[in-house]
């Protein structure tokens, strides 16, 4: 990526799911991949191991578990995982997020 991108607005870009994100892609390279994604009350992200990710919470409330821990996450909320751990995610009110995954 030799420029800048520039989203005005978050809100037009994320998809709100009711079992599963549906994450919208803002930047993927070979090593980065950028999305926004957003879920409705009672939906989830079951546990799964990943590449390094930081995931910042735009809106909303929930649980993020990362490995044996378990963060109450609301809006300004910012979770840094490490490489290999397995992390998840359950919601309380409607929640959108930015997630970075770089990869190895």
């Amino acid at each position: 990526m030799n420029q800048a991108l520039f989203f005005p607005n978050w809100r037009d870009k994320v998809i709100y799911a009711t079992a599963r994100p549906q994450p919208q892609v803002l930047h993927e390279d070979d090593r980065v991949k950028v999305v926004v994604a957003g879920l409705e009350p009672g939906g989830q992200i079951p546990p799964h191991p990943g590449d390094f990710g930081v995931y910042h919470f735009l809106e909303g409330a929930g649980q993020m578990a990362v490995g044996d821990e378990t963060f109450a996450v609301q809006a300004g909320a910012t979770v840094v995982v490490p490489a290999g751990a397995t992390r998840g995610m359950t919601v309380q009110t409607r929640l959108a997020f930015i997630a970075v995954r770089v990869a190895p």
